[in-house]
Formats: structure tokens, sequence, C-alpha cells
């Protein structure tokens, strides 16, 4: 690879064949404002529209600024990042931009992590010098995701994000010129679209133009009425990242600290997913037992590879784009579901509490939890077995709202019975988990024997298709591995046109899985952030006393008490769902 050498900013650098400025910027310590650019460094995937014009930069004997993202380098270029001709020009851009921006930042949900906020601040702009018309859009509220394109400036991210990586291909740039718009085919409202709510548009998305739909209005309420009983259930991966909201380092785990905020809030009960994670797993896994045993003993009806079902988001995808094979992925609901259903069934009982007065509330990394909750499917007469999801942002929200001082707190324990986890519950919020712990599981079941090793790291890994074969005791299980829709796709082409020879395969919508849901603080593509939240999940596992789904205690006893034994009739019932073909909807 050829070298070229150049001068940035007084300083001498070199950089390979190709190397834009930005980055070759970047390589010496010199920052240069963007906001159109995204680079997602652990897919490989660079949004560089150009379009913008923030970063431009001053190159010597060449007229006009050059954009940084989209330039690349040449022998010898001299290169001036912050010279008054390119203060001006970006001052100009971005106060050309905030001339067709609405001025609500006081209650923009992204106030405070907003980028254009942010890059008019470090501009030190305090006066637009450009009036005109502004443009005007009508807002988009689905049940996981609010648009309000008055505020969108055309970056294009949320467009390369749906279409690039997640291959949704729900929006796009319509229209020319002064109404131009990013949206759906038709300017449709998004729930009418094929949109999955993975949230990944809002997770990239500089502005408040993309914002998850706010649920924790509707949590006070129901945490200030006397005639309730509120419980609280806190998924995997919030507890590798809510501490990023308080200061501290990615991959700092605060489960404690966060069950100490939750009944600081005033939730009566707070248990773990986790737990469902577990409840997961008994019925998954013995699913996974049962078709694989089916089909060594030669019937030719059962569908194989088993998918994974916990992902809301791709349970959506697949209905809309590959309804052909609705009948592959596992019934199991996801553990959220799961929980809501013991919670309004088994655990209202318990503590004598009517259905319609307890309210479940999730604490989850996901905005397509949001609309998970709300499928007609989930619900008993009207009532649901999960009221409301928050999102990992909304629950730190809430804590500072309240003024705790969240990293004072003492370490506090989860309220049992549905609160008692183990490691494989916990290893759910990253890609590779939930294969891992169902194998922890199913490799006993099947075998009668105890594991060789515990730890599956051939699992485990951050690339966006894996695969592994894994001993069952002399029987070679082919399992597949992929996080990120776009990856999805490609396994599933695989089994629509016969090349798979996977017998499970696990599936998540997110890069990295749950750790980089639209829900989590923002980490702007960067893949060491997933990195540490996904070691953190992978500390937590192995500080378990009990690291298998199936000797949890409590899933025994909810088996003797309640459900009887995995893949039972009332199992059936409360654990198990069915899914639909939406493609023509």
């Amino acid at each position: 690879m050829n070298t070229i050498k150049l001068t940035i900013d007084n300083k001498s650098v070199e950089a390979a064949q190709g190397t834009t400025i930005l980055d070759a910027a970047a390589s010496v310590g010199i920052n240069i404002p963007t906001l159109c650019h995204m680079k997602l460094h652990d897919m490989s995937i660079e949004n560089r529209p150009g379009g913008c014009r923030v970063c431009v930069v001053e190159v010597d004997g060449r007229r006009n600024l050059a954009p940084a993202c989209v330039t690349e380098v040449t022998e010898g270029m001299n290169i001036k990042t912050h010279s008054i001709r390119v203060i001006n020009a970006r001052r100009t851009v971005t106060e050309l931009i905030l001339s067709d921006h609405p001025f609500d930042c006081l209650v923009c949900a992204k106030s405070g992590n907003c980028e254009l906020q942010a890059l008019a601040q470090k501009l030190g702009i305090r006066e637009i010098h450009y009036k005109g018309e502004q443009s005007h859009y009508r807002e988009d509220t689905s049940p996981a995701i609010i648009r309000e394109m008055d505020k969108c400036i055309l970056c294009r991210r949320c467009e390369m994000m749906c279409n690039e990586v997640q291959t949704v291909g729900v929006l796009s740039a319509i229209n020319r010129g002064f109404i131009t718009v990013v949206s759906p085919a038709f300017e449709m409202n998004l729930d009418h679209s094929v949109c999955t709510y993975c949230g990944q548009c809002v997770a990239v998305c500089p502005t408040g133009a993309l914002t998850e739909v706010d649920h924790t209005g509707a949590v006070i309420r129901a945490l200030s009425d006397p005639n309730k009983t509120v419980i609280v259930q806190t998924a995997p991966a919030v507890r590798a990242a809510l501490g990023e909201e308080f200061g501290l380092e990615p991959g700092s785990l605060v489960t404690g600290k966060m069950a100490a905020a939750l009944r600081q809030l005033g939730f009566d009960y707070v248990f773990d997913t986790d737990f469902a994670a577990d409840l997961t797993i008994m019925e998954e896994g013995t699913e996974l037992l049962s078709r694989l045993n089916k089909h060594l003993q030669g019937d030719k009806s059962v569908k194989l590879p088993i998918l994974t079902s916990c992902c809301p988001a791709w349970v959506k995808f697949f209905e809309h784009q590959f309804p052909d094979l609705i009948d592959i992925p596992s019934t199991a609901r996801s553990p959220q579901q799961m929980f809501g259903a013991i919670a309004k069934n088994y655990f209202a009982n318990n503590i004598q509490v009517d259905r319609e007065n307890l309210v479940v509330v999730s604490i989850m990394p996901c905005l397509a939890k949001k609309y998970e909750c709300a499928r007609d499917e989930f619900a008993e007469k009207g009532n649901p077995d999960v009221d409301f999801a928050i999102t990992t942002r909304e629950l730190a929200q809430l804590i500072k709202l309240a003024n705790i001082d969240f990293n004072a707190l003492p370490e506090e324990e989860f309220d049992n019975p549905l609160g008692e986890s183990t490691g494989a519950g916990v290893i759910f919020g990253t890609t590779g988990g939930v294969i891992e712990a169902a194998v922890r599981t199913a490799y006993e079941l099947h075998t009668g024997k105890p594991l060789p090793k515990i730890d599956f790291e051939e699992l485990r890994g951050m690339e966006g298709i894996r695969h592994a074969t894994i001993d069952f005791n002399g029987l070679d299980l082919n399992i597949g591995i992929a996080h990120g829709l776009g990856n999805a796709r490609k396994l599933l082409e695989d089994i629509r046109n016969g090349k798979s020879d996977f017998h499970a395969i696990e599936i998540m919508s997110c890069p990295g899985g749950c750790i980089g849901g639209g829900g989590q603080p923002y980490h702007h593509g960067d893949a060491e952030i997933l990195k540490k939240r996904q070691e953190a999940l992978y500390r937590e596992d192995k500080s378990k006393p009990i690291r298998k789904s199936h000797e949890n205690p409590y899933i025994k006893k909810i088996y003797e008490e309640f459900l009887g034994h995995p893949l039972s009739e009332i199992s059936h019932h409360l654990l198990h769902t069915e899914y639909f073909d939406r493609s023509k909807k």
C-alpha cells in the first residue's frame, strides 16, 4: 500500500493512499467537526455524503474549500483545518442550517445530546444572520419512534443505517429542493411501513429529528397511583451501559446501583429480566431439542434451522420480508413478554393483586420493545402483559429527575422470586449470548452429562456473521450467529435457497446485540464502547454462582408450582406466540 506524505496544520503526516483528509487529520489528533459523516468502525461501513460542508478545509493550490470527509489525501498536500477562512465558512454553513431549524431546544428530547447544538456552541454562534421561510412537516408518531422532520438536517445518516446496515429499506430522501425530506415512500406513516423499530436510525440521528416515544410520564403517573402495584424488570444489557449516563466508563457494571435507584424511584418490586431469560432458555432449548430429535429420527416435516425469537425488531423484519419462513423461528416469546405473562398470571396471584392493578414496567436497551408491548397477542382482554417499556436513556432521565446521586448509591439485590438469575441469563444482552446460554442447557438435557466446559469462546466475538460447531457428545451441532439485520438477511436468503446447513441460528437486530440497542446511551458507532459493554456482561456471568439456566432454583420452583414442564399446555399459552405474514400490510 502506497504511503502519502502531507502537512496538516504544520504537522507532518503519513497516510495510506485512499485515506480522507478527515481520517488523516484524526490520526494526528486534529479534530475536524462533521455533521453528515459517520463511520461505524465495527462494520467497516462509512457514511460519506459530503453534503453538510461543515468539515471543509483549506488546501494550498485549491481555489475552493475541500470537504474533508470525501477528499482523499495526495502527495505533498498542505492543509489548514482551522484558518479564518475555514472558520468563517463553517459558521456560515451552520447558520444556514440553523436558519431552517426550530428553536425549541429547551423542550427537545435531544437537548444536551444534539450534535448541531454542540457544533453551534463550539463555533460560538449567537446570532443567525440569515432569515427566510422555514420548511415545515407534519409530526409522525409510531408505537416506538417519533419523526419530527422540521429538525432534520438531511445528513442522511438514518438512511445509511436503514438501507445499508439494516437493509430494511424504509427511509430515503424524497422530493427536491426546499421540500426535500427523509421519509418512508410516499411520505407514509412509519407504522404503515416495513419499519422494524430497531431504533438504529434514532441512535445515529445528530438532532432531535428521530427520537423514541417517551413513556416516562406514564410511568411517573403509575408510580403516583396508590391503587397500583408497580413492578419493574431490567434487561441484561442495561446494567452494562447505564453508568455511562452518569460519567462512568463504558463497561462499568452498575447492577446493584441500578436496583437501588429503582427502589428509590418508588417501584414496589425490583425484578430482573434475566430471570425470564433463564425461562426462555428452558422453553426455547427444549423446543430446539424436540425439533433436533425429530429431525434425527427422519421426520422430514421438522423445520430447521430453528431461529431465536428474543428480538422484536428481528421478528417484525422476517414477518415483513421473509413471511415464507415464519414457521422456522422458535415460538418462544421474548424474555420481556415471558416476564410480563408470568408477572400478571402467577406473581399477581401470589401477592393477591388483580391483574388490572399490577403495572409491569420494562427497562430495555431497545425501542422495538415499546412496539412489542403493544402487539395484540401480548394482552388479555385489552390488558397488556407489559404496560410500559422505557429505554436505558429514559431510566437515566428519571433518575436525574428524582435527584438521585447514582454514583453514591449502595449495591442492592433484586427481589425474588422473579429476580434470581444465572450467568446464562446475563449474556442474553450480547451477540452470541442467547445461543451460548441455550447450548449450556441443551447439552446437559440432551446428553444427561455435565458440560466439559461452560464458556463457549467459539460463539463469542463481534464479527457480523459467525458460525461454530459444538460437539453434543458425538452429535455435531452447527450454529450460526448474526447481528445487524443486513447480516440476518444473508442467512435467511441462504435458508430460503436451501444453502444453509445450520441446526440453530441466533439473530439480533442491533450491532453487537442488545448492548448496541437503539435505546442505549449514544455510542456513535464506536466499536470499543460496544466491546467494553460486552466484556462487562461476560464478567457478570463469571461472577454468578449459577451459570446454567436449568439450575436456577426459582425456575425449577415455577415449573413445579405453576407451569408443569417446558412446552406444557400452560407454557404454550403463556410463554409462546405466533407470527404473521405482514408482507401485504
